[in-house]
């Protein structure tokens, strides 16, 4: 965890990625609900000072935001209760910069103002969470930049801690893998996916897969296991990306009835 403390009370996280396109098309995909749907989650996006960015993290999970500065394609700033309604206000400033080679880096600051270290922990978490959404996000620009996107989500409870519901998970799935390059394919009979591995076992995530992936559609996985409370959950996000990509929404229905015959059990 690397918060910046400030003498003034302000702690902030900063993360940033290096992406294929114009500030214009990385603009796009990253400051518009259109573009930013097909690599985080669903959003809406008012275009303007004063308007409301809205960040869809499942059923009565929505994000608020209203945005206070606008200047596309290079930067734009919004505050919300970010880390939940008890916790101070938090700023999220996100910038474009055109980099020689046809490049751009992204970077994104969140920053809030405390008197104690009682939101270090979430920020944390925030800035952890980046990478593997930022692994998407330069997928979707390397390969698929400007067609369309879709995406689902699903979530099963796991026995077991992180690790080993993790290692229990992937072997039934029959993923026994994980080097970048890689290629997988889940047995007969699971779930499907099949791909390449794009990373795995980062060290914010060390129970995480991210796969390229060809089958059921074209688009990218994210796998992983994580702790709520005193429960452990496997969560697997779905990313597709063309002219088929609502077609990889049919794999819904097929991750939710194998998770729910107890796979994640």
């Amino acid at each position: 965890m690397s918060v910046k403390k400030e003498a003034n009370g302000r702690r902030s996280i900063s993360v940033e990625v290096e992406v294929p396109g114009t500030p214009e098309e990385v603009w796009e995909a990253i400051a518009t609900g259109a573009g930013i749907s097909k690599w985080f989650v669903p959003a809406q996006v008012e275009p303007r000072v004063g308007g409301q960015i809205v960040l869809n993290f499942g059923p009565g999970m929505d994000s608020e935001s209203e945005v206070t500065v606008w200047d596309a394609p290079h930067r734009f700033c919004a505050t919300g209760a970010g880390l939940g309604p008890n916790a101070p206000a938090m700023a999220t400033e996100w910038t474009v910069e055109a980099r020689a080679g046809g490049t751009c880096t992204v970077r994104v600051v969140h920053s809030l103002f405390a008197d104690t270290d009682e939101w270090d922990n979430q920020l944390g978490e925030v800035e952890g969470g980046w990478p593997s959404f930022f692994a998407v996000l330069r997928m979707y620009l390397t390969h698929y930049r400007g067609e369309p996107g879709a995406h689902f989500q699903v979530m099963a409870p796991v026995a077991g801690t992180v690790t080993e519901g993790w290692r229990a998970l992937m072997s039934k799935l029959g993923v026994a893998s994980f080097t970048a390059g890689a290629k997988v394919r889940s047995q007969a009979g699971t779930a499907p996916l099949s791909g390449v591995v794009e990373a795995a076992g980062t060290e914010s995530h060390p129970n995480q897969l991210i796969v390229r992936m060809d089958e059921p559609s074209a688009g990218a996985a994210v796998l992983s296991t994580c702790g709520m409370g005193q429960q452990t959950f496997f969560v697997g996000s779905f990313y597709f990306f063309g002219e088929k990509a609502t077609e990889g929404l049919q794999a819904e229905r097929e991750w939710q009835d194998w998770l729910g015959k107890g796979a994640a059990g």
